[in-house]
């Protein structure tokens, strides 16, 4: 069964997806009321599943019962994703910031669902287990698949 996290997530991304636009706006008191939970379950939701990192740009606005404001970043041209990316990535990163960079690019149709997972198994920590800064070798390796990929 999935958590109430999952599932406030998942209906958050519907609701973007079924609006078909990059924006929307919600009522945290609402969408707590819809789920039977405090509002601050929706502030973790939020603040966690929704960061710049995987995508979305969050803003909160005060008055008239207040709202929240949910973008999706969207990449108007390649080389500015790939300047996004390349500023992102750096000299190193984890496996979980490589996954939600390869998650964020599946999301957009950037790569194909078999392309992330090709890239993920390539970026995993039991991959580059023998490797002495793993971090370091990973980031240049994303950033090298990002590249073949997406340009």
């Amino acid at each position: 069964m999935a958590r109430l996290s999952d599932l406030i997530e998942q209906f958050i991304k519907e609701m973007l997806e079924n609006k078909g636009e990059s924006e929307l706006q919600i009522q945290r008191n609402e969408l707590a009321n819809y789920f039977s939970c405090a509002p601050s379950q929706i502030n973790y939701v939020l603040t966690t599943r929704f960061t710049t990192d995987k995508g979305y740009y969050i803003e909160s606005r005060r008055g008239g019962g207040g709202c929240i404001l949910i973008r999706r970043i969207e990449y108007e041209h390649h080389k500015s994703l790939l300047d996004a990316l390349n500023d992102k990535i750096k000299d190193n990163i984890t496996y979980d910031g490589a996954s939600q960079i390869i998650d964020r690019l599946f999301e957009s149709d950037f790569i194909t669902e078999r392309e992330a997972l090709i890239m993920k198994l390539a970026v995993n920590d039991r991959t580059l287990i023998a490797v002495e800064n793993r971090n370091k070798v990973r980031a240049d390796i994303l950033k090298s698949m990002i590249l073949a990929v997406v340009s």
